[in-house]
């Protein structure tokens, strides 16, 4: 790739951030990303963009060499999660809708269902629609294999014999819009892979009594338990081929967690692959067959590629983008073009097309348009716990403020098995662009650490994962970077909880709370995970709240703690949410209410507990920045 092409994608980086206005509005942080996914096509001659217009959403299919569109079709409210070429002729689209499937279980969940865009005919058509006794729910992302030179969608979905339902392997034919059964689930199967010829390879198991996790695969055209586990919790995963196209590729939790193959034949599973415990595998585009592995290791992301000249082509992409966060996306079958998220400080994350073979670059789109140039500097920090745990995370400033004595709001991630990554963050620069330093802690017990990091959480909920948040406004304090007089908490699903709990179980640090989709009674939802969670859900969850170690729900329930409430608390709940009940803030706004307590219930109608909608994202941002400027002035 030339210097003089490799210099214009460069340059396009420094006209985004040379062309920065007035300050932004909130609706430039909180409506949908503009593009929310961009996908090449194995001959790459094509991408496909999910782009989002207020509430809705568009397929756009253009040509790679001018970006001139040839489909541009509705997508309208639908929420769009994984788009697929399936050869150069059509696109697998899965979207979710939050809804009861009655004949699965009586309670609304977020359902995923799967459709073919034929690119020539411009018709979509459901997949598993022609299978007697199935549903239209998809369990996974389609699994894209061409056989016999024809594109096919191998889906897990339903089959019901009986009024039972089994996890089943189903076989889509893109080209005539057939779907059929290739095999119907045993009891207890909850995975498929197929090889690289569509053929079923391998799938997997967990019987509940005995505690059983097992691998299964074909030998002698029978299906062999070929690796088991007693394991409740910490199941290996099923995530697609090996490097040979021939082998199963799974993720082993647990403390030598790793990606690891098994071969049909083989005795055991492989040792380690390179990339570490937290690991992502990137499969060929074509072949779905392992080419390499992507890790966030602490700050440092890294992509590792088996094949030296793959991991060459990359390099010359990420030099392509100096001083930026850059992620892969896609990748056409020749492992020549590329389009990539790259993540700039001074413009937010954008999608770019990358060409080797003709060393051309071009900017596809910033994901937020309208902040170039007025977005807060985002700087790692480094503490230790009052008990000598050492934590990382992030600091969001100000733009143009000087970081003494600032107004803080500690923004803890959800999960709790997550974390916080470097880089654009829109809800903190939402809440830095209005004048606050923003901390986002990862606090023990979260992911991307490694094991003993995760494990350290354990029986911590409420607990020390709490007060990690808190000596992190300590240690600020101490630094002169913020007034501690001048704390705020804000979150969402377990920074929700977090939110709640910072100002009742871990009460005097906080002037103010917002908990958007927080937990508020733990017996509650011990209750409801016991009854619509599988056995190694419930048993993460009491794990982490230590159930298992006989400490009380109540101890720490924010709920139960009213007495210790003394600030306001604006919580904030969509009905769709199938993670948190809407009613956890519901009774938390009726006991607040009957106790005295300042309180303010803000009902996002429709939405789901991922923040989904435009509308009703927006309007949860607009009233958190509300309640934060009135209860925590920046000025």
């Amino acid at each position: 790739m030339g210097a003089r092409r490799l210099a214009a994608l460069a340059a396009a980086c420094a006209f985004f951030v040379t062309t920065a206005n007035a300050a932004p509005p909130l609706e430039a942080f909180g409506r949908l990303p503009a593009i929310e996914s961009a996908a090449l096509s194995p001959d790459g001659g094509q991408i496909a963009f999910i782009l989002t217009n207020g509430e809705k959403r568009s397929l756009i299919v253009a040509h790679t060499s001018d970006l001139k569109p040839i489909v541009t079709a509705d997508a309208g409210m639908n929420k769009v999660r994984w788009v697929q070429w399936a050869g150069s002729g059509h696109l697998v689209i899965t979207t979710s809708a939050t809804t009861s499937a009655r004949e699965i279980e009586g309670r609304n969940r977020e359902w995923f269902e799967a459709f073919d865009f034929n690119i020539a005919t411009r018709r979509t058509h459901p997949l598993l629609l022609e299978v007697s006794g199935s549903t239209n729910a998809v369990l996974a992302p389609p699994m894209i294999r061409i056989v016999g030179g024809h594109p096919f969608a191998f889906v897990e979905g339903f089959h019901f014999v009986s009024d039972t339902g089994y996890v089943s392997l189903f076989k889509v034919d893109l080209d005539h819009d057939l779907s059929t059964l290739v095999e119907q689930g045993e009891a207890y199967d909850d995975g498929w892979l197929v090889d690289t010829g569509g053929e079923p390879l391998a799938k997997t198991a967990f019987r509940p009594v005995g505690e059983a996790w097992a691998l299964k695969m074909k030998r002698n055209g029978a299906w062999k338990d070929v690796k088991t586990l007693q394991t409740g919790i910490d199941q290996p995963a099923l995530v697609g081929l090996g490097r040979d196209g021939e082998s199963a590729l799974l993720y082993a939790p647990g403390d030598d967690a790793s990606l690891r193959e098994m071969g049909p034949q083989a005795a055991d599973w492989s040792a380690p692959i390179d990339g570490g415990s937290d690991a992502d595998p990137i499969d060929d585009p074509v072949t779905g067959r392992l080419i390499g592995d992507y890790a966030l290791t602490g700050d440092d992301a890294s992509y590792v590629f088996f094949d030296p000249a793959d991991q060459a082509r990359w390099d010359k992409v990420v030099k392509a983008l100096p001083g930026q966060r850059v992620q892969l996306e896609s990748v056409s079958a020749d492992h020549m073009e590329f389009v990539v998220r790259a993540d700039a400080p001074q413009q937010g994350p954008a999608y770019a097309l990358v060409d080797l073979r003709t060393g051309s670059a071009k900017w596809l789109g910033l994901e937020y348009e309208g902040l170039v140039g007025q977005l807060g500097p985002v700087q790692p920090v480094a503490f230790k716990a009052a008990d000598g745990t050492p934590l990382t995370g992030y600091l969001t400033l100000p733009k143009g403020r000087t970081a003494k004595d600032l107004p803080l709001v500690v923004f803890p991630h959800g999960g709790p098995a997550a974390r916080d990554e470097p880089g654009f963050d829109w809800w903190a620069q939402a809440m830095a662009s209005r004048g606050y330093a923003v901390l986002q802690v990862n606090y023990r017990g979260s992911d991307g650490f490694g094991w003993k990091f995760l494990a350290s959480g354990f029986g911590e909920y409420g607990r020390k994962m709490q007060t990690d948040l808190s000596d992190g406004v300590r240690w600020l304090a101490s630094q002169g970077t913020i007034d501690p007089k001048r704390v705020c908490i804000v979150g969402a699903s377990y920074g929700g909880y977090a939110a709640l709990a910072g100002v009742t179980l871990d009460a005097g640090v906080y002037r103010c709370a917002v908990s958007v989709a927080g937990v508020s009674d733990m017996k509650q939802m011990a209750v409801l995970n016991k009854d619509f969670s599988s056995i190694a859900s419930e048993r993460y969850w009491k794990r982490y709240v230590g159930v298992d170690q006989g400490r009380s729900l109540d101890d720490i329930s924010p709920i139960r703690h009213l007495d210790k409430l003394a600030v306001p608390v604006l919580l904030i709940h969509g009905t769709d949410d199938t993670v948190v009940p809407f009613e956890q803030s519901r009774m938390m706004a009726d006991a607040m209410t009957k106790a005295g307590k300042s309180v303010q219930f803000v009902v996002l109608k429709h939405e789901d507990h991922w923040l989904s909608r435009g509308e009703t994202r927006l309007q949860m941002l607009q009233a958190t920045m509300d309640f934060l400027e009135k209860n925590n002035p920046p000025g």
